[in-house]
């Protein structure tokens, strides 16, 4: 199975868009995002050095704007891409650019949505002193709650060993002189406690754009960095990008739903190098791809065909698939085929080692199959049940 991943701020370098702009296609889509988001991307992605592109409100609409046209590149005729990729997910501003991709949202969309986070965050980071620092090695529960003791975040649990501790640069100070055994602390160069409570008034800023922003269901599975979980109702993708704005980000739970769907190839967009980092040590035997420059674009599509399945996900103008957000044990209710639900009722329940997940019928609608069986073995994106909307089912 091929996952698609999209990398997270601090993942910019100066002029990383240099030999893309040599294509006049991407040239143009490129200036088409940048006239969304009101921002020279060229100009940022090509000649602007690195304190000027480390700012929170252009280093975000710069990420997700090359990704989403570096995504184009790779996949010339887009809905070729939802019969290869298994699933996407995006670490943290990286996210509006997986859900893009999935077609939950649209590219204007989302350069509407990154350019308002990205102004929100660097306003909310100016109130306060905060900052990041990474805190490599150890043992992680050890890191952890070190990390709490010191009225600190663990903004980023990246994998075992890779824990962004965030909050007061005091704090931080304060934790650097006290580090956890065995590990090292290293300050991250970014302008804020990104995913912290300090970002509190980016997400009122953020919810209340996202209450115009109309959805559709992902094209295919999108693995959310709060919980791992898959998410297949366009509407709870948008809630998740707005929250997570001051919740942990936890790459490491998305990496074990990786696992979960049988991961066998993953490729990072541009900037790439950060997110393969983390899976070359994380996923051992899950064959990885940076995409860095176009050069490698044909090299790309082999390795897109090497692993390339058909996400589990369907969809369908007249009718809903629920699909499952984890692996575990489904416990049915006891509904029928035929049966009409209302919005929000729960189906049934997914029970694994590490916690117990209601699943929910967000729009309601009748009841037109069960697809799994009272006490099965379920795995993250398996379609669990299809649903006609109540406005089609008379």
């Amino acid at each position: 199975m091929l996952i698609i991943v999209a990398p997270g701020q601090g993942a910019q370098t100066p002029g990383f868009l240099q030999p893309w702009l040599e294509d006049p296609e991407f040239a143009a889509r490129l200036d088409w995002l940048s006239a969304v988001a009101g921002i020279d991307l060229a100009h940022y992605g090509t000649h602007a050095d690195a304190e000027a592109i480390r700012d929170t409100a252009i280093a975000q609409p710069l990420l997700v704007g090359a990704g989403l046209v570096a995504a184009l590149s790779l996949f010339p005729h887009p809905a070729d891409a939802f019969r290869r990729i298994g699933a996407v997910a995006g670490h943290s501003v990286g996210e509006i650019t997986a859900a893009a991709g999935a077609r939950a949202i649209t590219a204007e969309q989302a350069m509407v949505l990154v350019r308002e986070r990205g102004k929100a965050m660097a306003h909310a980071a100016a109130a306060t002193p905060t900052g990041m620092s990474a805190v490599l090695g150890g043992d992680r529960d050890e890191v952890i709650a070190a990390i709490a003791a010191h009225g600190l975040t663990a903004a980023n649990v990246n994998a075992a060993g890779q824990v962004v501790a965030a909050g007061t640069l005091e704090q931080l100070a304060s934790f650097a002189d006290q580090p956890p055994a065995r590990a090292r602390v290293r300050p991250l160069q970014v302008a804020g406690a990104f995913h912290t409570e300090h970002m509190a008034p980016a997400v009122g800023v953020l919810g209340t754009l996202a209450r115009a922003v109309s959805t559709h269901d992902p094209r295919t599975a999108l693995i959310s960095n709060a919980d791992g979980q898959v998410v297949h109702d366009g509407r709870e993708v948008v809630r998740r990008i707005v929250s997570q704005v001051s919740n942990p980000v936890r790459w490491d739970l998305c990496m074990e739903t990786m696992q979960d769907l049988g991961v066998t190839g993953l490729l990072e967009m541009p900037p790439a190098g950060t997110l393969v980092g983390i899976a070359k040590r994380a996923l051992p035997g899950v064959e990885t791809f940076a995409l860095s420059t176009p050069d490698q674009l044909d090299e790309a599509r082999i390795f897109v065909e090497r692993h390339g399945t058909p996400s589990p996900i369907d969809t369908s103008p007249t009718w809903r698939m629920l699909v499952a957000p984890a692996k575990g044990t489904f416990a049915r209710n006891d509904a029928m085929e035929g049966d009409s639900l209302q919005p929000t009722a729960e189906i049934g329940t997914i029970t694994s080692l590490r916690d117990r997940t209601p699943v929910v019928a967000p729009y309601g609608g009748v009841i037109v199959e069960w697809l799994v069986e009272d006490g099965d073995l379920v795995s993250p994106g398996q379609p669990l049940i299809r649903l006609h909307p109540k406005a089609v089912v008379s």
